[in-house]
């Protein structure tokens, strides 16, 4: 194990030092100098300050990094940097992204194709089984399966994906010493083998409530986009595709019913258009372009669907040549006023004609 490694844990130790200190100070010093530097050069990085700068300098605790790299050697878990290749690239455009990763598996990080699939854990029938079918689905494309290992529509997921021998990553809110909820453990070894476990967490670190957020962020990151298959109006699914969002990834959520307090949170994503309609997974592999058949656009929308209003019929024809459209351009022509116009835009994502994109872009559904 190299010293940049040791002194890269040491500094995940730090107090007052998240992941996104820890990169402003490893733009200007190496590992080992960030502990050698004098206060007034840390505190210069903007960013740092007097308190952190004390925070480093103050730190002799390296008996805990010294643990870990006994803990790595044991059990056979890679420590990976930001800046070594296996690291997930996709996590290099967000904004916090980990300064160090342990990962116990065979499957790539960088995979062409990730998906991250997520929802409460306490799902209905119908969403366990719908996420059993958008598994097995997906799968076929060889897509890698993301989530967290938690109870219900993320134990779902990683499951199917394993029966139909695809690979799948579970992104875990405490170390790779133990696994939770407890109950998993088979999962998770089974998944070693076919995908892998991987977290920013040394060992012994418990899976804290405030953990899951930083968890979440990773899934959300290193990821494609993010499917949320049942939510309620609060937890964990929702922290995600925010993240999801302010990455500038797509998010897509699945309707269900306007009384199931199960979708609530899906219906709010939605609402919001902080996601787009998930219709099937046809439409999800074509809108993140990952099928290569081209399918005729839907130009018979208005006979399909003779209950369209006028309004809605003017945005049809609108995006008849197949290209998308940004909504306010969509108002501008159509004459809508916004509010209107965002109601009529939900509408017709209801009711599977259209499409929505990042950026407030939409076209006919395909």
């Amino acid at each position: 194990m190299s010293d940049s490694l040791f002194y890269l844990i040491a500094l995940t130790s730090v107090p007052q030092i998240g992941p996104v200190q820890a990169r402003l100070m490893l733009q200007h010093f190496s590992p080992a100098e960030i502990f050698r530097a004098k206060r007034s050069d840390l505190q210069r990085i903007e960013g740092i300050g007097t308190e952190r700068a004390r925070a480093i300098q103050q730190f002799n605790d390296f008996s805990l990094a010294e643990a870990e790299l006994r803990f790595l050697e044991t059990h056979q878990v890679q420590a990976i940097p930001y800046d070594d290749p296996r690291f997930p690239q996709r996590l290099l455009h967000c904004y916090d992204p980990p300064i160090l990763l342990y990962y116990q598996g065979t499957a790539s990080l960088n995979a062409s194709r990730m998906l991250a699939i997520i929802g409460t854990r306490q799902p209905t029938e119908q969403g366990s089984c719908l996420t059993e079918q958008i598994v097995e689905e997906l799968t076929k494309q060889d897509v890698m399966i993301v989530s967290g290992l938690a109870q219900g529509i993320d134990a779902i997921a990683h499951r199917q994906t394993l029966k139909m021998q695809g690979q799948t990553i579970g992104v875990l809110a405490h170390g790779l010493d133990r696994i939770y909820p407890n109950h998993h453990r088979k999962l998770a070894q089974a998944m070693r083998s076919s995908g892998g476990l991987l977290t920013e967490f040394k060992h012994r670190t418990e899976p804290d409530r405030y953990h899951f957020p930083a968890r979440n962020r990773i899934v959300a990151g290193m990821t494609d986009a993010t499917l949320v298959i049942e939510s309620g109006e609060k937890g964990g699914s929702l922290i995600t595709a925010n993240l999801a969002n302010q990455y500038n990834r797509d998010v897509f959520a699945v309707p269900g019913r306007v009384n199931d307090p199960k979708s609530i949170g899906c219906l709010q994503l939605i609402r919001n258009h902080q996601a787009s309609v998930f219709t099937s997974s046809h439409d999800l592999l074509t809108a993140l372009g990952w099928l290569d058949e081209k399918k005729p656009v839907a130009i018979q929308a208005m006979t399909l669907f003779p209950e369209l209003n006028d309004e809605e019929k003017k945005i049809i024809d609108l995006l008849k040549n197949g290209e998308s459209m940004q909504q306010d351009v969509i108002g501008w022509k159509t004459g809508l006023p916004a509010s209107k116009l965002s109601g009529r835009l939900l509408e017709l994502e209801m009711k599977g004609v259209v499409v929505s994109l990042p950026g407030k872009q939409f076209r006919l559904r395909t």
